[in-house]
């Protein structure tokens, strides 16, 4: 079986600062209440559990190279009200292992529903940033019956197609010899901020990812009106104003426009990064939301 069709680092010497990196990480978040590796058709799958109360659970779906680490302004609030399983992508750096091509969305759904039956999650509320936002849709498109809700913050490919100049902008940071300048550049670009804390561990690993990990993933489609209409289940949209990873407003209208069940929301000020910069927020918001729908949900 060809390797090329599975995600990958590209040294051993990458993979190590990788795992520097990723260990960092994981140590700025609270401590899991437990550790799965979920064995399944297309690779073992890292899942996280923070948090022992009942009911419905939160999984969170991160954004591309996030890992779980990219949920550490958002996990100790959530674990605090909710039993929260972060999973890290499947086919991205991280302590998942892709061993197996994925070849279309129906896999992305596939290995997913593995995942969740041998938790025991019966149903879950599922929230995704960015291109885990994509993957939350694709499963509520794929496998309504295990979701109780969906969170999407600023779902890249869902919606809107990500910009021309967005993918240009990340050629540099492939290359061998521009990706030490253009990595941090091109993480500023996409926080919205100008600049970003190169120390910061979310950022660390994030870049790491880029850096040393080569996707081999089948590329992200926006969904098409009766994709989105087929979605049922209760929905958080959130867009930022100020994404840079597609049209906020042509996003926000096709969620508001296609979407029965949803409520969309447009934040003006907010950046694709708004799971981090907006995180009381953000909290706050998915909270309010689940527990709001759990008064008529079953305890699973």
């Amino acid at each position: 079986m060809s390797s090329a069709k599975i995600g990958r680092f590209m040294t051993p010497a990458g993979h190590a600062q990788f795992e520097l990196a990723y260990e960092q990480g994981m140590r700025a978040l609270p401590e899991p209440t437990d550790r799965h590796d979920v064995p399944t058709a297309f690779g073992r799958v890292r899942v996280y559990r923070f948090g022992d109360t009942g009911g419905v659970p939160l999984v969170l779906l991160h954004g591309r190279n996030g890992t779980s680490v990219m949920w550490r302004p958002n996990i100790a609030a959530l674990a605090e009200r909710r039993r929260v399983f972060s999973v890290d992508l499947l086919g991205e750096p991280g302590g998942s292992v892709q061993t197996a091509p994925v070849r279309d969305a129906g896999d992305q759904a596939a290995w997913l529903t593995e995942t969740l039956e041998e938790l025991g999650v019966q149903a879950a509320h599922l929230v995704g940033m960015s291109i885990g936002g994509w993957a939350a849709c694709n499963y509520a498109v794929r496998a309504p019956r295990r979701v109780a809700s969906l969170t999407l913050l600023d779902p890249a490919s869902t919606f809107a197609r990500i910009p021309l100049g967005a993918v240009l902008r990340t050629i540099p940071t492939l290359l061998p010899f521009t990706a030490d300048r253009a990595l941090p550049r091109f993480l500023a670009y996409v926080d919205g901020q100008g600049k970003v804390d190169v120390h910061d561990p979310v950022a660390r690993v994030i870049a790491a990812g880029m850096r040393h990990y080569r996707v081999a993933l089948p590329l992200p489609q926006p969904f098409s009106d009766d994709q989105l209409r087929s979605i049922r289940v209760p929905g958080l949209v959130v867009i930022a104003g100020r994404s840079v990873m597609h049209d906020p407003r042509r996003a926000f209208q096709r969620a508001q426009d296609l979407m029965p069940g949803v409520r969309a929301e447009l934040w003006p000020e907010a950046t694709h990064a708004v799971s981090g910069q907006c995180a009381e927020k953000v909290n706050a918001r998915i909270l309010s939301f689940v527990e709001h729908l759990d008064r008529d949900v079953p305890a699973l």
